[in-house]
């Protein structure tokens, strides 16, 4: 199977299946020196995990991170960082009703024509539980751009039809509730959609918005791996993960260019824009202003209503999922956005070292 690193020079490549022993990753590229220790990446990895909230699978995993490789005395030696997380509590059972039945809104059939077979146990390599391994990856470059005064920050902009205005947002908030929103009280409106739709068997989608500041001018390259582009490939490459916009989106159709454009100004010596309709980006590049990002994501496939489907033989059947599985993917996919965002940002601020040449020769020569 190909498709499964991502970036060129601080790469992430992720293994594993839903329900084998482990899943895990491996990243390449990080500079070394960097410090690092397993309860760095935890972190990431607690806000992700199973089971925090009648919101979230039950599945009960502490996903527990181990460091195999790629640190030494608590910094990072230049060598790949393997990284390893235990599934513990799998229920194959709960999925022997999908041995041969296809389910609705999951990659059943086209892995199945691809491959010629599936491991039809939670999705295998299509599982949500692939993510882990993102973030744990997502943690260790979260932290190089630490370094570089960088800061991401994603979270929950709408479930169903709650929808937060930019107004309205409390950032403090985001960790005092259990969807990752930042306004406790849109969170309450959310929770009470969410009761009634699980009460019906059913699932919701939403927004999630993603946040990046103290990006230099310039980062990006200006054709095939423009900052936008590299950025909405990492984030429609999440499970569920159905459009990305960047800035205004999709706004952006019914505005004119005298309302859509940025105009510059100087503050306090420096260039800078009077809105951001652009989103931080400009010819595929960084612009200095904050890179903003939106995530649509469908409602959970797994649900426990009967739907109609077929059998890998061509027999008409119906199917009621079984098993443990989120009401909403957004609140738990929050991290992975900052985490494929941090991976986008990482890798293109390597790549952007080589740009100019009178910064590698003052690079080696004060390296010499």
């Amino acid at each position: 199977m190909s498709g499964s690193t991502f970036g060129k020079l601080f790469r992430v490549t992720t293994w594993g299946e839903s329900h084998g022993p482990a899943i895990g990753a491996v990243v390449d590229g990080c500079p070394a020196g960097l410090f690092l220790r397993e309860k760095d990446i935890q972190r990431f990895l607690d806000r992700r995990k199973p089971g925090q909230n009648k919101y979230t699978t039950m599945r009960n995993e502490s996903d527990k991170v181990e460091i195999l490789s790629g640190v030494f005395d608590g910094r990072t030696t230049g060598t790949p960082i393997s990284l390893l997380v235990h599934n513990y509590d799998q229920r194959p059972k709960d999925y022997g009703n999908m041995v041969q039945a296809y389910r609705p809104g999951h990659a059943d059939y086209p892995f199945t024509e691809k491959y010629g077979f599936r491991d039809h146990r939670g999705g295998g390599r299509s599982s949500g539980r692939e993510t882990a391994g993102r973030v744990a990856a997502g943690a260790i470059a979260s932290l190089f751009l630490k370094e570089m005064g960088i800061t991401v920050t994603a979270f929950t902009k709408s479930i169903g039809p709650v929808i937060i205005s930019e107004e309205d947002y409390h950032f403090a908030e985001i960790p005092e509730n259990s969807l990752y929103m930042p306004n406790n009280d849109a969170a309450e409106k959310a929770e009470v959609y969410l009761s009634s739709l699980m009460k019906d068997l059913d699932s919701s989608g939403g927004i999630i918005e993603c946040l990046a500041a103290g990006l230099p001018v310039g980062l990006g390259e200006p054709v095939f791996d423009k900052l936008d582009a590299n950025l909405a490939k990492a984030l429609m490459s999440i499970g569920a993960v159905k459009a990305v916009e960047i800035g205004d989106g999709l706004e952006a159709a019914s505005s004119k260019g005298s309302l859509n454009n940025d105009e510059f100004y100087i503050q306090d010596g420096q260039i800078a824009k009077k809105t951001n309709h652009s989103g931080g980006t400009l010819g595929g590049m960084s612009d200095g202003s904050t890179l903003l990002a939106r995530l649509t994501v469908k409602p959970t496939s797994s649900i426990a209503r009967t739907q109609n489907t077929v059998t890998s033989n061509g027999q008409a059947t119906t199917l009621a999922i079984k098993g443990r599985h989120d009401p909403v993917i957004v609140p738990r996919a929050v991290v992975v956005a900052e985490s494929m965002t941090a991976l986008t940002l990482a890798d293109l601020l390597l790549e952007n070292m080589g740009s100019r040449l009178d910064k590698i020769k003052a690079f080696y020569s004060e390296g010499m």
